[in-house]
This record gives structure tokens, sequence and C-alpha cells, in this order.
């Protein structure tokens, strides 16, 4: 999946691009919509925690490390087992196992209180009153969906597109 950033002028516009959308086959949970506070989006796809946070990127780093971390722990315990005790293998899984998930739990937590890095490029036009929407699609789509925009909206910037978006959530 592909992450493509586009700047709107105002909400109006939003909603006729969302619907451009609609009819072009992407699915509205791949649409988000970031407005400054107090703009009304109903009835607008509206970014979640996912997207306005580093919950995922933080979560994924937490889940390597700590699952680094738990197999190096169960390689040293298997190695140097405790006095009297026996490992095997299953250590080594069941630590590397229980790093990542403590890893990922560790550092989602503060990835939810971290705003995105991406959205941070755009605060100022945000709070200047334009609306940032991010659409999600698969890689073979992303000129099909900018061309769709820009036929219709030349007010419309569009401002690049992320490599790696992860399939989830």
């Amino acid at each position: 999946m592909r992450r493509i950033y586009f700047l709107l002028p105002d909400v109006e516009t939003a909603r006729k691009v969302v619907e451009e959308l609609l009819l072009s086959h992407v699915e509205e949970r791949h649409m988000h919509l970031v407005a400054r506070e107090g703009t009304t989006l109903e009835g607008l796809p509206e970014a979640g925690l996912a997207q306005t946070s580093d919950l995922i990127p933080s979560l994924e780093k937490g889940a390597t490390v700590g699952g680094a971390a738990g197999a190096v722990a169960g390689l040293v315990a298997v190695t140097v087992p405790p006095a009297g005790i026996v490992l095997g293998g299953g250590a080594v899984l069941a630590l590397t196992v229980a790093g990542a998930g403590f890893g990922a739990w560790m550092s989602s937590m503060l990835g939810v209180d971290t705003p995105n890095s991406q959205i941070r490029r755009f605060q100022e036009a945000i709070d200047e009153g334009q609306i940032l929407m991010m659409v999600d699609v698969r890689k073979d789509r992303v000129r099909e969906v900018e061309e769709v925009i820009r036929s219709h909206h030349a007010d419309v910037k569009i401002e690049g597109t992320e490599p790696n978006i992860p399939n989830f959530p």
C-alpha cells in the first residue's frame, strides 16, 4: 500500500474529492482527513489515532527491539542456564515472543502520544484552514487516483506519496 497526501482548500472540496474517490472504487476506510481543531468534518472519513500519531511505527520498532532483546536473553539462558535447570529451544522462542510483546506494548504507549511525523510537515497548512487528506491505495493505483483528483480539482495540491503503509489496522 502507498499513502498519497493531498492538501484540500476547504470542507466542500473535501466532500467532492471523497465522492469522486468512492466512485473510483477507493474504499472510505482508506481515506483519512485531518483538519484544524474546530473544523466540522461531519460525514467525512476523519483520520484516527493510527493515522495522526506515531502508533504504528512505534509498535513496529518496539516489537523488533523487544524481540531481539528477548532472543538474546533466551540464548544466554540456554547457554548459561540457572543452577539445576535445563532449558531448551522453547525458552529462546518464549523469551523472544515475550520480549516482542513487551517492547510493542511499551513503545505503543509512547507512540500514541507522539504526533505523526509525516503530518507535522503539513501542520502549518492545516492551521491555516486547509484539510490534509491521506489516501491509502495499492502501488499500481497511485497514478490513477492522482489523475482523478488532478482532472477535477486544480486547487488541490498533491503533496507526494509515502512508500510503505502497513496493511493494518
